[in-house]
């Protein structure tokens, strides 16, 4: 057996049961092998397109997933949905082959690739041990939460594997719960006791069902109100007390009620720019607590008065499991009935600034959040645009939003709705883009196609890199760089196999009602040509940060 066969065959035993990618010469015999050993292989038509279904992919499942690239320009086509999902410490595994002879034109250094983008590395280096390299690297990305990129040398990938190797493989035993110190605990508990107005914020890492249950029970003990960073949108969706997204998405009530609160606690969340409004969300005299199980991420982005290192739900576990009294805290009668009222965008009157040629965004957004199945599951692009699918249309739960933002680059929305509709077949899933995203990725649509998606692709169209038109307008820059003659995307999307409508005002959204209802025999994409005249309201935020 060759190497490339033996190590395809280990990583589908080690639980690697989705693998995404280009197939050229490098990586052909691992694919296969892969396959040929259950995998299910994804082929996209581009690799950047590969990267973030694979990120994507492993978000919403909570496995480790693979992307398997070509040596050199397969893999350098690929690094900006790596470099994603590095910064997200999704649990990924990328496996490159890599070319052996300096003089090969596909020679490049990629493992100062992957390190310049926050990805570790590992090598197969010998027949020998293949099979336990590749396995200790599918456990570094589940254990420790990282992208990690194998390489594979095409020499190796040749050699014989000796009888004697081992060649059996299982899938690691699950990652273990950081305990929190008793000292820890006790001070948080401390905390919570003085808090009359607390607000728990929770992330990425609190992002299953035992931390949100949790998080609930002590929230409740204490009075808390419930909000979360815009990855984990969903985790509270059916608690009265859930503010949604704290920052730059934040509703004026989530705003108002955060920055009125003398404690806010972030679970498994970074408290970043974006989570806080660069610190503005925290008053003059707000506690600030962070709970997270990587030590290193505790005050990394602000100042905390109490860090605990230590997992979600065994952190609130054990802080319930104190004797405490039940608080009103935050949770007053008005203050629900506000919540009740105002706390969702949709609710916030806006004057609507549809025409005849053009949507509003929030007409459109809260249109489609009307005619769409509750049950979804949505991928968003960036760019100006993103703020409406992201806030207006509502998710049944943390497993509904995938948001492949860390590396805030367009292009991404397509093959993350792709990724995340593989992880949950059971649902309707939905791609929100802008129409440089939609055109960045639009060789995707033909993988939409081919895998008999259902999905509905939503097209904010402005004809314009809005957010730098909108940034750079007011000083009166030539914005010839960022605007684009109108194209028709609908008629784009039908070249793929796609029934497609362009809807300029709410009486064109019949169509996507009738799909609904439908066989929904086919994809459907909507060509929106939505009013470009504004900012949206998150956009002063997102160039803070620039």
């Amino acid at each position: 057996m060759k190497v490339a066969e033996a190590v395809g065959r280990a990583l589908s035993a080690a639980g690697v049961d989705h693998v995404f990618g280009v197939v050229g010469s490098g990586n052909f015999h691992l694919t296969n092998a892969m396959v040929a050993a259950g995998s299910r292989f994804v082929a996209a038509r581009h690799e950047g397109g590969a990267a973030t279904m694979a990120d994507a992919y492993a978000r919403m499942s909570g496995t480790v997933a693979a992307l398997s690239v070509h040596q050199g320009c397969g893999l350098t086509n690929a690094i900006t949905g790596i470099g994603e999902a590095a910064k997200s410490r999704t649990p990924l595994l990328v496996l490159a082959a890599e070319a052996t002879e300096p003089t090969s034109n596909f020679s490049v250094d990629q493992a100062a690739l992957a390190h310049a983008v926050g990805a570790v590395t590992a090598r197969v280096t010998s027949a020998e041990d293949a099979v336990e390299q590749a396995c200790a690297a599918v456990r570094r990305a589940l254990h420790e939460r990282r992208t990690v990129l194998l390489n594979l040398p095409l020499d190796v990938q040749t050699l014989d594997v000796p009888d004697e190797a081992p060649t059996v493989a299982a899938p690691p035993p699950e990652r273990t719960g950081v305990e929190p110190v008793e000292d820890d605990v006790a001070a948080l508990a401390q905390v919570l006791e003085r808090a009359r107005r607390p607000v728990f914020v929770a992330g990425r890492g609190s992002r299953a069902i035992g931390a949100r249950d949790a998080l609930a029970a002590l929230a409740d003990r204490h009075g808390a109100l419930l909000a979360t960073s815009a990855v984990a949108r969903g985790l509270f969706h059916d608690d009265p007390w859930s503010l949604d997204v704290s920052g730059g998405f934040s509703s004026p009530l989530t705003a108002e009620l955060i920055q009125g609160a003398d404690l806010i606690v972030g679970w498994g969340c970074a408290l970043n720019m974006w989570t806080m409004r660069h610190g503005r969300l925290i008053g003059p005299d707000t506690t600030v607590v962070q709970v997270d199980d990587d030590a290193s991420a505790l005050g990394a982005h602000r100042e905390v008065h109490l860090g605990v290192t230590g997992d979600v739900e065994l952190t609130a576990r054990q802080v319930l499991n104190r004797p405490g009294r039940q608080r009103q805290g935050y949770r007053t009668a008005d203050i629900g009935a506000a919540i009740a009222a105002r706390v969702r965008w949709r609710d916030v009157p806006y004057e609507d600034e549809s025409g005849r040629e053009r949507i509003d965004p929030r007409t459109l957004s809260i249109a489609l959040d009307d005619i769409l199945p509750a049950e979804r599951v949505m991928g968003v692009d960036s760019g100006n645009f993103m703020g409406y699918p992201t806030m207006y249309l509502s998710v049944p739960d943390h497993n509904s939003l995938c948001f492949t933002q860390a590396f805030q680059s367009i292009g991404l929305g397509l093959a993350t709705a792709i990724g995340a509709a593989l992880a949950r077949p059971d649902r309707l899933p939905v791609a929100a883009l802008g129409d440089g995203g939609a055109l960045m990725g639009a060789a995707e649509l033909d993988t939409v196609r081919r895998l008999g998606l259902p999905m509905v692709v939503v097209v904010y169209n402005d004809d314009a890199y809005g957010a730098e038109v909108h940034h750079f307008k007011p000083g009166g820059y030539p914005l010839d760089t960022v605007e684009f003659p109108p194209t028709d995307i609908a008629a784009v999307a039908r070249g793929y196999g796609f029934e497609a409508v362009t809807v300029r005002t709410p009486a064109d959204l019949k169509a996507v009602e009738d799909w609904v209802a439908g066989p929904r025999s086919a994809p459907l994409l909507i060509d929106a040509k939505v009013i470009g005249d504004h900012g949206a309201w998150w956009l002063e935020e997102a160039f803070r940060g620039h």
